[in-house]
């Protein structure tokens, strides 16, 4: 980075997915047929319109709820366990914490955006890949990067400088190949655009929640996606709706050639129509 860049004050997203894009098994089983798999793949992330007032908040509701005595007590809540009392993650999380997390994130001034994939619209792909290519090899990697591409298509064009959070994805450090999805994005922008963009520094950064706060926010906002797609409960969702700046509902069926978008002066998805592809 130069000196001149180091000035610049870079705009910052925080970027999580839920579900694990894995279709198959041992012995090639297809994992998305089976009970209790994912149907569908949610690459997120947010902006904060004050990364630190976000951090503190959520930091200051963990110091509370750790010394009240009627939340003290839960067993995530233990340091020993290394959950809810170094981070909130939605999962993990009990229900009463949740909502008080909820509660937190309603009074917090972000934007929220997401790409959607229906795990057997990916499959249908896959399928229709082996049958030109005997040799290709579908890997959750592949589905990863596109949803990154998509995501960031026109998100880094306006700032000088951006600073891109991914939430830590096992052991392995991908952040070479994040930055050449990343640059891909850019240059498609630009074809499509017939535009050449000004320089842009992106730096990458993978971390835990418990090192970037902010990713705790995408986490939640995901889980809220995730729960109406996955169980049909939406009313997480809209709790934070409001946020909402472009939800992409990539395979929706009902939707034009390049699926469903969302924001949040529309509707949010009707969960009656989304039970309707879990067939």
């Amino acid at each position: 980075m130069t000196a001149k860049q180091e000035t610049v004050v870079p705009a910052t997203y925080y970027v999580d997915e839920a579900g694990d894009g894995v279709l198959f098994g041992h012995k090639g089983r297809v994992r998305i047929r089976e009970d209790g798999a994912r149907k569908f793949f949610i690459l997120g992330m947010i902006r904060c319109v004050n990364d630190a007032h976000a951090a503190d908040s959520l930091r200051s509701l963990r110091e509370r709820l750790l010394l009240n005595p009627l939340y003290s007590g839960i067993p995530s809540m233990s340091p020993e366990a290394k959950k809810t009392a170094q981070c909130f993650h939605a999962k993990d999380d009990h229900n009463e914490i949740r909502a008080k997390v909820f509660e937190v994130l309603t009074t917090l001034d972000f934007r929220f955006f997401a790409v959607i994939k229906q795990m057997s619209e990916v499959l249908k792909y896959v399928r229709s890949r082996n049958l030109m290519d005997s040799s290709y090899r579908y890997k959750p990697n592949e589905l990863y990067d596109l949803t990154t591409r998509m995501l960031f298509k026109q998100r880094l064009h306006k700032e000088p400088a951006y600073r891109i959070t991914f939430a830590r994805r096992g052991a392995r450090d991908r952040t070479e190949a994040l930055r050449s999805e990343l640059a891909k994005a850019r240059k498609r922008f630009e074809a499509e655009h017939s535009k050449d963009l000004n320089e842009t520094h992106v730096e990458i950064c993978p971390a835990y929640p418990r090192e970037a706060p902010c990713l705790q926010i995408t986490d939640y906002a995901l889980w809220a996606l995730q729960r109406c797609y996955e169980m049909g409960e939406d009313r997480f969702l809209r709790a934070i709706w409001s946020k909402v700046s472009l939800i992409h509902d990539v395979d929706d069926p009902l939707g034009k050639r390049y699926g469903t978008f969302f924001t949040r002066k529309s509707a949010p998805p009707d969960v009656g129509k989304i039970k309707n592809r879990w067939i």
